[in-house]
């Protein structure tokens, strides 16, 4: 089985995070590195990462960013730190900091990138009508956004929970968007550099009406939708083969 590295970008978070961790390492996934990136989150939540660190395992590393500079920035950092520290990795995970992605969920999700190990792997969550308002929001017009420019029909567009492999991480960094855009990006690229996206069906897991998402629904919504009409004028190829 490849080497994997395990990425949770995390702002403010609580306990579930300490739970996902201790999940995680008892797991039977490979992971190989654990990297947590403080993005810029509040004293109050600073005991979570010493807890973290206070569980002394060598696969744990955790980041801080000194002010909230967004998840794509905590995302590329996490991205270079890796890259820079672990050359045996194959395979990158992200996950969320909130406990929506079960640890079962992930080892899917690495199950097929065993099997396709050059594409970029989401876990497509199960939409119902239990969805609450700020995650249908989002994913039903950027479906039909990246539809249009991909002709890759992509269920769900904003799932946090995605396996990337290695040659992609590295284009990863030079990709412009600090916030939610950037994972969007991520999906719009794709193409270019001939990476296919392949979804792994997981479970949809939302605690308290997903009141721990930090997505701004009208400020995030247009940088999203901006990033699209920017990839659309430069004419890139991205139907090409």
């Amino acid at each position: 089985m490849k080497a994997y590295g395990i990425l949770i970008p995390a702002l403010n978070p609580d306990e579930k995070l300490l739970d996902l961790i201790q999940e995680l390492l008892e797991s039977s996934v490979p992971v190989q590195a654990l990297v947590v990136v403080d993005d810029g989150s509040d004293q109050q939540a600073q005991p979570i990462f010493q807890r973290l660190a206070d569980m002394e395992d060598e696969r744990i590393h955790i980041l801080h960013h000194e002010v909230n500079r967004g998840k794509g920035a905590a995302l590329k950092t996490g991205f270079k730190y890796i890259l820079e520290n672990f050359p045996q990795i194959q395979g990158i995970a992200t996950m969320d900091a909130d406990g929506q992605h079960p640890v079962d969920a992930l080892a899917a999700c690495i199950h097929q990138f065993e099997k396709h190990p050059q594409d970029l792997i989401i876990g497509a969550r199960q939409f119902t009508n239990q969805i609450p308002w700020r995650s249908q929001f989002g994913n039903v017009l950027t479906r039909k956004l990246v539809r249009m420019l991909t002709r890759q029909n992509i269920s769900d567009t904003q799932t946090g929970l995605r396996v990337i492999p290695r040659s992609y991480v590295r284009q990863l960094l030079s990709f412009p968007g600090e916030r939610f855009e950037f994972e969007f990006d991520m999906l719009l690229r794709a193409r270019k550099f001939q990476v296919k996206i392949t979804e792994q069906p997981i479970p949809t897991i939302y605690l308290d009406g997903n009141k721990s998402s930090h997505f701004r629904v009208v400020r995030d919504s247009v940088a999203i939708y901006a990033r699209f009409f920017e990839i659309r004028d430069e004419r890139v190829d991205f139907f090409s083969s």
